[in-house]
């Protein structure tokens, strides 16, 4: 089928433009979320909410066939300092760049997918699909994706979209935050007395520092662990009773969050608790159709060291938007017109006729 590309890229650009208008910092959606909501009904698609997420099934839907998740996410940080430019105000040059906040992490893969989305419905395909604009992505909140999945039907296969260059993520590092704490005894310092609590950390600190998993990801490398804040005492004089601090840590495929937890206590002092395990690493193999199909389109596949929505994800995925992920969290955050035509394009052709 022929696509009216110019026609897809200027109504993304245009739903681009009002969604950088409208804030959705991560947990405050709601406005976003409406928007968006009512723009997909004026296209005569019914859609379905929980919360701020937003979704829509193609027409005919069949559980027969077997789905498609087109998902990327809808809100973002908070601008950080060294904004020139209105982060909510945007702003397109006569070079074609965009600039504002989302733009780029993740507007343009919401705006593209769904040009996409809205353009594949119209064909028969070998499968369903559901569009889904999640929240709170940035922060990992259990009010996004992780709340919508259960309501949905089983599903395939997703795309993710977020700023790859429009380059397949086939893997993705997943996350876990520890809080280590050690106890002492408080005293006074200028006296042989207490057990200081910040001596206790510094042997598992450098252990932390220098352990390394054996088993590294061709596509991920290895395991990562990164002492990121520490905080112990009261006042100069007084031996601390208490010290904490943060370990943050990055997996690969090669491990889940629950094994990784098991080897670190068994190498360490302190006490340690886990945040969470919920956010895995994700992998897809390289001889899946999609990802094949990619390949032979000229797509480099690799591994990615930035978490999504994917770490959520119980079925294969695989991570692919425009922009690129440098530029994402960053002052006067933009997009290029020509990488949401560029986006477009591609996923219209790796999807058309794709097996999932």
């Amino acid at each position: 089928m022929k696509y009216d590309i110019p026609t897809l890229v200027s109504d993304a650009t245009g739903l681009l433009k009002s969604l950088i208008s409208i804030p959705s910092l991560s947990r405050d959606e709601k406005e976003a979320a409406d928007y968006l909501q009512n723009y997909i009904e004026m296209q005569g698609m019914a859609t379905g909410r929980k919360g701020n997420n937003v979704w829509c099934f193609s027409p005919m839907f069949d559980l027969k066939k077997p789905t498609l998740l087109l998902n990327s996410h809808i809100d973002t940080v908070k601008p950080v300092n060294g904004w020139r430019k209105s982060p909510f105000a945007p702003t397109l040059e006569s070079n074609g760049k965009l600039y504002g906040l989302g733009s780029n992490d993740a507007g343009a893969s919401v705006v593209s997918l769904l040009q996409v989305f809205l353009q594949l419905c119209r064909t028969t395909q070998a499968y369903n699909m559901i569009y889904l604009a999640s929240c709170e992505e940035e922060v990992s909140g259990k009010g996004g994706i992780e709340c919508v999945l259960p309501e949905l039907p089983p599903i395939q296969f997703a795309i993710v979209g977020e700023p790859t260059e429009m380059q397949p993520a086939i893997a993705e590092k997943g996350l876990m935050v520890l809080d280590v704490t050690a106890y002492g005894k408080s005293g006074h310092a200028a006296r042989n007395e207490g057990d200081n609590a910040i001596y206790k950390v510094l042997d598992d600190i450098a252990w932390f520092r220098d352990y390394r998993f054996s088993k590294e990801s061709p596509l991920l490398g290895p395991v990562k662990m990164s002492v990121t804040m520490i905080n112990a005492g009261t006042q100069h004089n007084v031996i601390p009773d208490r010290c904490t601090f943060v370990v943050d840590i990055r997996s690969n495929e090669c491990y889940n969050n629950q094994e990784l937890f098991a080897e670190i206590q068994k190498h360490i002092a302190c006490e340690a608790k886990p945040r969470s395990f919920r956010l895995s690493s994700s992998h897809v193999e390289e001889g899946h159709p999609v990802v094949q199909k990619a390949i032979a389109m000229g797509r480099v596949p690799f591994g990615s060291p930035t978490l999504s929505d994917q770490a959520l994800m119980s079925f294969p995925s695989l991570k692919m938007g425009p922009g690129k992920s440098s530029r994402s969290h960053t002052a006067d955050e933009f997009i290029f017109v020509k990488e949401i035509e560029e986006a477009i394009e591609i996923y219209l052709e790796l999807l058309d006729g794709a097996d999932i």
